[in-house]
């Protein structure tokens, strides 16, 4: 029940703050490039179950057509760090990714159940097709906005890395884990560490 008033406070609040700077961001990303100004995606959520998943578009109009999703196998998944090319990504989009207010839209996911505050983050279905079996046990919360591997690295971490944290709050997760979660969320968020 608390985790519930949590997910639905957070993500109330989340949402008036998405709709109270949707104007200003929307006006910059529209000038900075052709292009919508939301970009949405299928995602995997809570027991693989297929979402749209949002948030601002921080790369060119065509940078965000689809492209070859990397072929992993065991060993790769534990070297495998993810990048976006900076040719992909605008003048706005870098901003936006680095201060993460790229994944705004993510709150309306929250509100609409798909998502909550803390989980693993959700992945597209093209990579998790790809996963060992233990991997898949990441779907056994729904995906969140942040996260353990969100507060210790981002995008530093190797794919493998990264699966750690999410299943060790798979198998560990609970209130005050996600209170603390949040936390320090706000520190990493300003350092800026991680964020691609």
């Amino acid at each position: 029940m608390l985790d519930r008033i949590l997910n639905g406070a957070i993500g109330f609040l989340g949402v008036v703050v998405f709709v109270i700077t949707y104007p200003v961001i929307a006006v910059c990303i529209k000038l900075d490039s052709r292009g919508p100004v939301i970009f949405s995606q299928k995602r995997v959520g809570y027991k693989g179950r297929i979402f749209t998943f949002y948030k601002y578009r921080t790369m060119s109009h065509d940078g965000h057509k689809p492209y070859e999703t990397p072929k992993l196998d065991a060993e790769h998944f534990r070297t495998f760090v993810f990048t976006t090319p900076v040719s992909r990504l605008t003048r706005v989009g870098r901003f936006l990714r680095a201060a993460s207010l790229d994944e705004l839209p993510n709150f309306w996911n929250v509100l609409n159940g798909d998502m909550r505050i803390v989980g693993p983050r959700p992945e597209i279905p093209e990579l998790v097709s790809q996963y060992p079996p233990e991997y898949h046990r990441r779907h056994d919360v729904k995906p969140g906005i942040t996260g353990l591997a969100q507060i210790s690295g981002r995008a530093d971490l190797t794919y493998e890395e990264t699966m750690n944290y999410d299943l060790d709050y798979v198998d560990n997760h609970s209130l005050a884990r996600d209170l603390s979660i949040l936390v320090k969320t706000v520190p990493a968020v300003l350092a800026r560490k991680g964020a691609r």
